[in-house]
């Protein structure tokens, strides 16, 4: 940690669902070196409520709106969030931004002048998707503190139920419990049975398939996320699925390998379509639809 060190940026809890212990003395190091902490919010949903990312020596962090605050996750969908800056980086903020002066009255800030000077610049237009703004603060209001931190533990309480009961047959990538998110190896499964058949396999059960071979330090990864939202109900339902199917790959059922069988669209050349896409579609030809 030498003085040409800028910053670092961590995940907290990380992608393997687990949190980082030390993360107290990562940020002193990094301040001792003259440098920033910045954290990636994205797994915020894990620890909203029981942690505070100031105490921890957070100077940056995005708060991801999806999971954490009610907007969905993926999808295509609108994934800006706000940023929050320590004190340090605050005087740093860009502008035009909205203070509130000491008689509680608030006041948009277009300058950099005064008290503003050293902003780093002008957001010329975007602010992020302000619609999902005003519904992740509505449901923060709606929730309160205490509702927001038991959204945090049902979401850690249900990724560690899965991981309970999937490790009857399945290989947990970490020992000891998760966080948000129950993370396995495909080291249980025969050989030539691979994570994709699994989860191929899952279809069939009319489940969407757990993010696959994410992330790389796991081999044939395969991450559960249930969040706060499921039942036991349903945790009990998708984990009976999954563990019929584990027990099949782990017996070398080389019936996986073709699955799905009930989709509207059989296995695909997943390699082949991505390598080699169709980005353009064409109307038949008019004799073509004649002769039919």
């Amino acid at each position: 940690m030498q003085d040409d060190v800028a910053g670092i940026m961590l995940t907290n809890p990380n992608t393997c669902g687990l949190f980082e212990t030390d993360i107290r003395t990562i940020a002193d190091l990094i301040h001792d070196a003259g440098g920033y902490f910045y954290c990636d919010g994205a797994n915020f949903n894990a620890i909203v409520g029981r942690v505070r990312p100031g105490d921890l020596g957070v100077d940056a962090m995005h708060i991801n709106l999806h999971k954490t605050f009610s907007t969905p996750h993926g999808g295509g969908g609108p994934g800006s969030g706000p940023t929050v800056l320590s004190e340090a980086l605050a005087p740093f903020a860009p502008i035009p931004n909205v203070v509130r002066g000491s008689d509680g009255q608030y006041q948009l800030v277009e300058d950099a002048l005064g008290d503003h000077s050293a902003a780093f610049g002008r957001m010329a237009a975007f602010h992020g998707q302000m619609g999902m703004f005003v519904r992740a603060l509505a449901y923060i209001l709606s929730h309160g503190a205490d509702g927001l931190r038991q959204a945090a533990e049902d979401a850690v309480l249900n990724a560690n139920y899965i991981q309970a009961r999937l490790k009857q047959v399945m290989t947990p990538a970490f020992e000891g419990y998760c966080m948000h998110e129950a993370l396995f190896s495909d080291a249980f499964m025969a050989e030539g049975i691979g994570t994709i058949d699994l989860a191929k396999a899952l279809i069939d059960e009319g489940y969407h398939p757990m993010t696959m071979y994410f992330p790389l330090v796991v081999h044939g990864a395969m991450l559960i996320e249930p969040t706060e939202t499921e039942s036991k109900q349903e945790l009990d339902r998708f984990c009976d699925s999954v563990l019929a199917i584990a027990r099949r790959a782990a017996d070398g059922d080389e019936s996986l390998r073709q699955a799905p069988f009930f989709a509207p669209l059989e296995r695909l050349d997943e390699t082949r379509a991505a390598r080699k896409p169709k980005l353009r579609w064409r109307p038949p030809e008019p004799q073509a639809i004649a002769a039919e």
